[in-house]
């Protein structure tokens, strides 16, 4: 998408992506190596009763859905950062998660009218519709002189 298709109050959805046990301990071994992420046996007898991805592995899904669906062949070019981020239920093997995207606001910067400014709210629910991952993201997209 263009940053011109992303006006205020645009609602996006992509997805579903199901989530494999065998990715969510992949990524916890390389990124965040702890026991709940990586150890299904242990994990079983511990508080979250089972395997959780890494809240960054869920990031990260999140990410690779809107690069896939909304960035591609879009003008983006960075990120200056999150205003928050809150993981409010874990992902799960087997989680089949959809992502709901919402545009928040969409500006022309004046300090530098090349630069197009998006904020956005991004939420990620599993099959059960139970929000996974809720976040607020500014992105910037290069605009044509």
């Amino acid at each position: 998408m263009k940053f011109s298709d992303l006006t205020a109050g645009r609602r996006i959805e992509a997805g579903p992506v199901r989530v494999l046990a065998s990715e969510i301990v992949e990524f916890a071994r390389k990124f965040d190596n702890q026991w709940f992420h990586t150890d299904p046996m242990r994990a079983e007898s511990g508080v979250w009763n089972g395997l959780i991805a890494s809240g960054f592995h869920t990031c990260s899904i999140a990410m690779q859905m809107v690069a896939a669906t909304i960035l591609e062949g879009s003008e983006s070019y960075a990120s200056p950062g999150l205003s928050y981020v809150k993981w409010p239920n874990p992902v799960r093997p087997n989680d089949l998660l959809t992502l709901h995207v919402e545009v928040i606001e969409s500006k022309v910067s004046t300090s530098k009218p090349w630069l197009g400014v998006v904020q956005w709210k991004w939420r990620l629910v599993n099959q059960n519709a139970i929000t996974v991952l809720e976040l607020q993201a500014t992105s910037l997209f290069k605009l044509d002189a």
